[in-house]
């Protein structure tokens, strides 16, 4: 693993809030910052060096090159490929991300290459979208077509004669080369590593999941020419590709990650960590390792932070040996779960806990707190909370749980010695003799006392709790449950 070499300072920039290009072209060399959700950009990077040159064929290429200070020609050093968005350029994706705060800090090296032809890269499509490449876009472009042989794409060709001219200019580690991609970058990023990615140690992206016709045949068998690769995915949750929030994203999602997962062969069981809006499932590989992010909140596109992520917590400590394995060593920073957290979802009887499943006396019940009005029965929802059952609380929170023989009161002693007591239908419980209301009254089912999973561990024990839709993660510090994260924690308990 790379020591820190370096240090990270953010330079203040001229923001250009009336701005509403997508890449200004008067961002180049110059102090301008141009912010949105997704892309954050930093002050153009001084170091960062545009190359032009015939390096194909007769068609001229663009890429930029960032080389730190702190680089040192005696010194085996790591390559990075960062693979544009479409209608981007390199140098944007130098400044839409951090790879070059990170490179200066780390001492790697960073290539960041145009696409070929009209900012888009060339990479596979499905049937529908080959034969709608006959049509121009309302823009007047067209996605470029793949060729029958991955070794003809054009692109593709690029990344190798740019890994050429690396390794003739810089002392490049042969066993620490790796890409990472947005967008479309992430399209072309997961081709090159399903084709070529043997030469890579790891790969990364953001935003756009392959289509899953590529990743798998008829028969549900994976389409992989290039065996193990130690694999970054970032999801932002509003991510939008494809348009919407629905079950065919989070199954476009979770089809890309088990792709992956198959070929890697990793444990089905993530080691789960929520450290504020970024949602990470580690996935140990019998031949690589997986990590997977979503990102609450956040629109199609990638965090300013993404770099730092991925190589902090996989690159860095990810290398490929001559024979072709992948090692993982210790990185930056650990991939493993949190310290302490507890998962429930709705009409699930296991839960989440210890970061394994275990299993609860009666399913979680996703339980409505209604307000009546007037004499009609007018009814609305005040609050929805995730009930379980006093055993499964008493037993996580190592505390004694004394229910009545018949089941419909029940009292629990904590381990720092409170005494708590409850009563079927009452939103009143008794804390060391005194009444206090719950968030919601406590039920009765399948013989045992259910009570709002939220309250117990906000009242009783200062954990923070998140929810999304029928799903509540509790942990002992700051942490937003996010869109992907609970499908992987439901079909996780299912």
């Amino acid at each position: 693993m790379l020591q820190i070499k370096g240090k990270i300072v953010i330079l203040p920039g001229t923001p250009d809030d009336d701005n509403r290009d997508y890449l200004p072209e008067s961002i180049k060399g110059s102090d301008i910052v141009v912010n949105e959700n997704g892309n954050n950009s930093q002050v153009y990077p001084k170091n960062l060096i545009e190359y032009r040159e015939k390096i194909v064929d007769d068609e001229e290429d663009v890429w930029c090159e960032y080389v730190p200070d702190s680089y040192d020609p005696s010194k085996k050093t790591p390559l990075v490929f960062s693979m544009h968005g479409g209608l981007m350029y390199g140098w944007g994706q130098a400044i839409y991300t951090s790879w070059t705060m990170v490179a200066e800090k780390e001492g790697f090296i960073v290539v960041f290459p145009n696409a070929h032809n009209r900012q888009f890269w060339t990479v596979e499509i499905n049937k529908e979208a080959r034969e709608a490449m006959t049509k121009p876009r309302e823009d007047g472009l067209y996605l470029n077509p793949f060729p029958d042989m991955p070794e003809d794409n054009r692109d593709i060709k690029l990344v190798f004669k740019l890994l050429e001219i690396m390794k003739s200019k810089y002392n490049i580690d042969e066993g620490r080369i790796y890409m990472q991609g947005m967008s479309m970058g992430n399209l072309m990023t997961h081709q090159f590593a399903r084709y070529f990615g043997n030469i890579l140690a790891a790969k990364a992206g953001a935003g756009g999941p392959t289509d899953v016709s590529l990743l798998y045949d008829e028969d549900g068998n994976v389409i992989n020419r290039a065996g193990p690769l130690a694999v970054f995915q970032s999801r932002p949750e509003r991510n939008g590709a494809p348009r919407g929030r629905t079950q065919r994203e989070l199954d476009i999602n979770r089809l890309n990650k088990e792709y992956w997962m198959k070929i890697n062969e990793c444990d089905p069981i993530p080691e789960i960590s929520i450290k504020g809006e970024n949602n990470f499932a580690f996935y140990r590989g019998k031949h690589a390792d997986l990590v997977y992010l979503d990102i609450k909140n956040r629109d199609h596109g990638q965090t300013l932070d993404d770099a730092q992520m991925v190589w902090d917590y996989l690159f860095s400590g990810t290398r490929r040996e001559p024979d072709g394995t992948i090692v993982h060593t210790e990185s930056n920073l650990p991939r493993k779960d949190d310290d302490f957290a507890i998962s429930v979802a709705k009409d699930c009887k296991k839960a989440w806990f210890k970061n394994s499943v275990v299993e609860m006396s009666s399913p979680a019940i996703k339980w409505q707190k209604l307000k009546y009005h007037g004499l009609n029965g007018g009814e609305e929802v005040r609050g929805e909370y995730l009930c379980v059952p006093l055993s499964f609380l008493a037993e996580v929170f190592d505390a004694q749980y004394l229910p009545s023989e018949d089941t419909l009161s029940a009292a629990i002693i904590l381990k720092d010695g409170r005494e708590l007591q409850f009563a079927r239908g009452s939103i009143g419980c008794v804390i060391d003799n005194r009444i206090e209301s719950m968030l919601c009254e406590a039920l009765h089912r399948n013989n045992e006392l259910h009570v709002s999973f939220e309250w117990f561990c906000m009242r009783l024990y200062d954990l923070h709790v998140s929810t999304y839709e029928g799903v509540a993660y509790a942990t002992d510090h700051y942490s937003v449950l996010s869109m992907n994260m609970a499908d992987l924690i439901n079909e996780l308990l299912k």
